[in-house]
């Protein structure tokens, strides 16, 4: 079981208390030992000599004293009286052959054998006198004093001391201090663990903030307020911290880029482990190998003769690039190219395998030449409109100088006072039948020629290349500056106008440009309602880092016919429009790398949303 920093110090605290514990216990256990045997002994010797000394006044004369001194009822009275001292099992008198002479009335036995020698234990060590005393069943010691008739040894008096009634004695002794030394390592425990909670406060904050950075949260930061050791850690942990984020700011930002740039290649590029496992497959390789996904080994997905896996293996072989490769597969032909992918120190982090279709390659091919051919028949067509400007041009000026000439003949024959009258009943007798015919006719030729004029002009307009001056710009600020415009149009048909736009991100723009593509939008929703409505203007954030820009109105709708052509050309469905203004809308939208869309119910309103990418 794996134990904790808390955990050991505890363990550590708990240890050097229960051995001082233990040690003080033991040496508390050997002094008691020590002094219950001391105790009992010397019980034990008293009670022997008093035996003596009452055997000498018994045997004084020295015939038969045996006898006597079975028969002395006081020296059995002082034989019986063992039983009130404490530790101590019998008392008695023996002759040289061991067979007692006198007894206590406890003991049966007729003949005494030997026993050990108490004051043998009482010289050994005190280990020794512990495990006598807490050995086995417990033993019986002897307390020997002889017997002495004159010189002669006619017995021993014995005394029996017990080392079970001393145990008994010493754990009745042990009980208290015991119970303080289990309350002491209690105490002990609990003091520990508040230390370790105390002093380890730093650690556990470090292991969080630590493990919030393995998660891959950012800006960490911890609030360890000490001055010590631990308070620098956390000062020098806040730094790194910060700098970490930074890097992986940064790092999500090239990566993000890097795969927003290889999820919209045609190309499909794939990574693979060393070890034969998919790293990364972009939406091309998906396509291309359904069952991509990372983690999956290559050697599942596809056969042994397959093209990537060739080149793969080829690569990882020879540790240099291979290809390119032509292979033929199930939705054409494709060339594939394999590129080792190495880390800092020079390893080999994986194999990136890219497929290109060479199809895609022709397609690309034809659609650029086709756009050059598109782009020249452009200047062509514009060179042919500039052309056509001049002679209309000189058209009107010829129309104007006609019309001219028919006038004087009306108004300037009469110059004196006398021929003025004539002049005028003669220009009313030539007007109306012969100059009103020619002056109408000259009307209609001007009305077509400027008619002409301002279709080239929208077509030059349309066709003329403009460079875009793209700067950073906020569109709640570019709305404010149309808005004074529409507003008039907008009061005049009845249409209630409003504008959301606040918290969005700027975009890259041409703001001349994107402030007239605004305005055709808004003119054009506001005409859609002659019997009045409402016009909303909002802007909010889209998906793909882009932001949505949409003019919602409440008009007549387009029909659906007309919603595949609004944007064309000349196309147009109002009495007096010119079909150039959505068109103008759409082109700008493209300029600026962005997208336009409508949705239109008949009767029911119209919605332009424009998608522009942000700043």
């Amino acid at each position: 079981m794996r134990l904790g920093i808390k955990g050991k110090q505890v363990l550590y605290v708990t240890s050097i208390v229960g051995v001082f514990v233990v040690v003080l216990s033991g040496l508390y256990l050997a002094r008691l030992a020590q002094g219950s045997l001391v105790a009992s002994q010397e019980r034990a010797q008293f009670l022997a000599d008093t035996i003596y000394h009452r055997a000498r006044e018994v045997v004084v004369d020295g015939t038969e004293p045996l006898e006597r001194i079975r028969t002395d009822p006081s020296l059995r009275s002082i034989l019986a009286s063992n039983v009130y001292a404490k530790n101590l099992t019998f008392a008695a008198i023996v002759d040289s052959s061991g067979a007692i002479v006198a007894k206590d009335p406890a003991l049966q036995d007729s003949v005494l054998r030997p026993g050990a020698d108490l004051n043998t234990l009482l010289s050994q060590s005190t280990i020794a006198q512990i495990e006598a005393i807490y050995s086995g069943q417990g033993k019986n010691y002897e307390v020997r004093q002889p017997l002495l008739l004159g010189d002669a040894e006619i017995g021993s008096i014995r005394i029996g001391v017990s080392t079970l009634l001393i145990r008994d004695d010493l754990n009745r002794l042990l009980r208290a201090p015991i119970a303080v030394a289990l309350a002491t390592l209690g105490v002990a425990v609990f003091i520990a663990m508040l230390l370790a909670q105390l002093i380890l406060r730093p650690i556990h904050v470090l292991r969080s903030g630590l493990t919030r950075l393995g998660r891959g949260e950012s800006g960490v930061r911890l609030d360890i307020d000490q001055d010590d050791e631990f308070g620098e850690l956390g000062t020098f942990f806040n730094t790194v911290s910060a700098q970490l984020s930074a890097d992986r700011s940064h790092m999500a930002g090239q990566v993000a880029h890097l795969e927003s740039a290889v999820e919209h290649l045609e190309d499909a590029v794939v990574i693979i482990s060393p070890a034969g496992d998919l790293l990364f497959a972009n939406p091309s390789a998906r396509t291309l190998v359904p069952m991509a996904t990372t983690g999956v080994a290559l050697a599942d997905l596809v056969s042994t003769g397959h093209p990537l896996r060739k080149v793969f293996e080829q690569a990882l072989a020879s540790q240099q690039s291979v290809g390119p490769v032509s292979a033929a597969f199930e939705s054409g032909e494709r060339m594939i190219l394999g590129h080792l992918v190495s880390d800092a120190g020079g390893g080999l982090v994986g194999i990136m395998l890219v497929v290109r279709n060479l199809e895609y390659l022709s397609q690309v091919q034809s659609t650029i030449r086709y756009s050059r051919k598109l782009a020249a028949l452009g200047r062509l067509s514009a060179g042919v409109a500039h052309e056509v400007k001049n002679p209309l041009n000189a058209m009107m000026i010829h129309l104007e100088l006609l019309r001219q000439q028919f006038l004087p003949q009306t108004i300037g024959a009469g110059r004196g006072a006398r021929g003025a009258m004539s002049a005028v009943v003669a220009a009313t007798e030539v007007l109306p039948s012969q100059s009103a015919d020619a002056l109408e006719h000259v009307d209609v030729i001007a009305g077509e020629i400027r008619r002409l004029d301002e279709v080239v002009q929208g077509f030059l307009k349309f066709a003329r290349p403009e460079d875009l001056k793209l700067q950073p710009m906020q569109l709640s600020a570019l709305l404010n500056e149309i808005v004074p415009i529409l507003r008039p149009e907008a009061d005049k048909l009845r249409v209630t106008l409003s504008v959301e736009c606040e918290t969005v991100a700027d975009v890259n723009c041409d703001p001349t440009m994107l402030r007239q593509a605004f305005l055709n939008l808004g003119l054009n929703a506001c005409q859609a309602m002659p019997n009045g409505g409402s016009l909303r203007i909002r802007c909010e954030a889209a998906r793909g880092k882009r932001v949505e820009v949409s003019f919602s109105d409440t008009g007549v709708g387009i029909n659906p016919e007309h919603l595949q052509r609004i944007f064309d050309l000349y196309f147009t469905t109002k009495a007096k429009g010119s079909g150039i203004g959505l068109s103008m809308v759409y082109r700008t939208v493209q300029m600026h790398d962005g997208e336009i869309e409508v949705q239109s119910t008949p009767g029911g309103g119209t919605t332009f949303r424009v998608l522009l990418p942000q700043a």
